[in-house]
């Protein structure tokens, strides 16, 4: 069974930059798409960024210059560098890995339990 903890979540001002880690155990994640989602609050799920088996990342409109994806395939981990962060930033982040298909929550395999990302202004 596939564990994923992700850490570095916290509160900042806007203008900010939190780097957000997750490390899988249990299993490599080497042949998976592997995701971060946010959910910020009263809203869904939506996909930020991922980086895909082959080493291909996108990340959303609404982070593109600002967010940064990248794998550590050895160490079975996965990053996200958030620079100037923006309120609307705000939600708990959620590191994923999806065998077959990459930023949709309904095709992930696992999912970690999330780390708090506050912006404020």
């Amino acid at each position: 069974q596939v564990q994923l903890a992700e850490s570095g979540g916290g509160s900042v001002r806007t203008g900010g930059s939190l780097r957000l880690s997750c490390t899988a155990s249990g299993h490599s994640l080497r042949t998976y798409c592997q995701n971060w989602f946010r959910q910020p609050p009263g809203k869904e799920r939506e996909a930020v960024a991922f980086v895909t088996a082959n080493g291909i990342t996108s990340v959303a409109n609404s982070v593109e210059g600002r967010f940064t994806i990248s794998r550590d395939s050895d160490n079975n981990s996965l990053y996200l560098e958030m620079n100037s962060l923006e309120v609307e930033d705000t939600g708990m982040y959620y590191c994923a890995a999806s065998r077959w298909t990459c930023g949709t929550v309904k095709d992930v395999t696992y999912w970690g339990q999330g780390t708090q990302v506050t912006v404020s202004s």
